[in-house]
């Protein structure tokens, strides 16, 4: 199985931007990155106009779009698809799958917290083995890292997920 690590936080505490630097760093010791955002709410990922918006509003149940450099689907589903199944069916060819969001799945998880806070109104009910925060506490079995940390945040990733392939339990 494929190793996840789950960034999860309250909106605009900077998840975003730390799986943009942990990814940059990964890529640069050629790994391999599955990314995915969970999203609560409905979304677009076409501009209104475009041929695959078009073509999926007329009533598209799956629009592919492909080139040389890239490949999307748009997939109408009945129901929401569970990580494990999206991991499952789409990430076959990766090193590592790092996600935003997925606060309630059970796989481990980094809080990002905002504004040297020490609590998130973000209710993490399990997994949890890393928080980044400007003040680093002493909580039993967390690790703290600071924002700027990533060097560190990338080398404990591949350390305890990558190389010795630590999955779910």
């Amino acid at each position: 199985m494929i190793p996840v690590v789950s960034i999860v936080g309250e909106s605009n505490s900077g998840k975003t931007t730390l799986i943009e630097k942990i990814t940059k760093k990964l890529k640069k010791q050629n790994y391999k990155i599955g990314l995915i955002k969970h999203d609560t709410h409905q979304f677009e990922i076409d501009y209104p106009g475009k041929d695959t918006w078009r073509m999926s509003k007329a009533g598209g149940d799956t629009v592919i779009i492909s080139s040389r450099e890239k490949l999307a689907m748009i997939k109408r589903v009945a129901r929401e698809y569970k990580l494990d199944e999206i991991i499952q069916n789409f990430m076959k060819d990766v090193d590592i799958v790092i996600t935003e969001g997925y606060k309630n799945e059970k796989k481990p998880k980094i809080l990002v917290l905002k504004d040297g806070r020490k609590k998130s109104k973000t209710n993490i009910n399990n997994r949890l083995f890393a928080i980044v925060s400007k003040k680093n506490e002493k909580i039993k079995k967390i690790i703290f890292f600071k924002h700027d940390d990533i060097k560190k945040i990338v080398d404990f990733i591949i350390e305890k997920f990558i190389k010795r392939r630590v999955y779910d339990r």
